[in-house]
């Protein structure tokens, strides 16, 4: 991340996703797909170097397991680094921090620790419980 964002902390005192926090949330999510697009790389020449060919059954029933947890992984990293542009297009369109349901402004605190929110504390456990109890049905 900049130097100029490390340095600063978005706070509850000041207006809510002004140009500093949303500069500040935009840094950080950039620095985070970074992150990502690097793993992504190694997991592909991991990949790359597996030898599924081996000659042993328990070598190549281990290798193919190793390559389907791998996969997995790049599949959920491909659709991190799709909420985080969506994020981003948030970011661009002044929308990001707002809750998708109610419309009021996630808390910057939920924000720091996960930026790809859409909504707030609140909305998010009323969603998760409708949720569970539709799958339990």
């Amino acid at each position: 991340m900049p130097a100029k964002v490390k340095e600063y902390k978005p706070h509850d005192k000041e207006e809510f996703m002004n140009e500093r926090q949303l500069a500040y949330f935009k840094d950080k999510l950039l620095a985070w797909k970074e992150d990502i697009r690097q793993e992504l790389n190694g997991t592909l020449e991991t990949l790359q170097e597996h030898n599924l060919n081996a000659p042993d059954i328990a070598d190549r029933a281990s290798s193919e397991t190793d390559r389907s947890i791998e996969l997995r992984a790049r599949d959920r990293q491909r659709k991190l680094i799709a909420k985080i542009d969506s994020a981003l297009a948030r970011i661009e369109d002044k929308t990001y921090g707002y809750c998708e349901e109610t419309g009021e402004p996630i808390s910057l605190q939920r924000l720091d620790a996960r930026p790809i929110a859409t909504m707030s504390l609140e909305a998010q456990e009323r969603h998760e419980r409708r949720e569970k109890v539709h799958r339990d049905d």
